[in-house]
């Protein structure tokens, strides 16, 4: 897993590529980014799918407790890109009602 974390000045968000696959092996590298980022800049966050490949459900627990720090001091997450195979996992376990997510074509 390949997992780039920056803050956009310019955008003021934190943007976030995910590559590969976001699974028991990779969540915790990628969680302590995250937290790291927030520490610094308590503000949205921007996920880009277009190069995830696969994720399961500590992938999907990671998210979501990244939406709640988020949420506490009122950002917003999106998640872009994501592939139409990976949306129906977000759908079938409810999380599409939780995450702004837009479908790759």
């Amino acid at each position: 897993m390949d997992i780039q974390v920056k803050f956009d000045d310019q955008e003021n968000k934190i943007l976030v590529d995910l590559n590969g696959d976001l699974d028991l092996n990779s969540v915790n590298d990628f969680k302590r980014q995250m937290d790291e980022a927030l520490e610094e800049n308590k503000t949205d966050v921007s996920i880009s799918c277009v190069e995830l490949r696969y994720i399961d459900s500590t992938g999907l627990g990671v998210l979501v407790s990244i939406l709640k720090k988020v949420k506490e001091y009122g950002g917003i997450m999106e998640i872009k890109a994501l592939k139409p195979y990976l949306f129906k996992i977000f759908d079938v376990t409810g999380l599409t009602n939780v995450f702004k997510i837009e479908v790759a074509e």
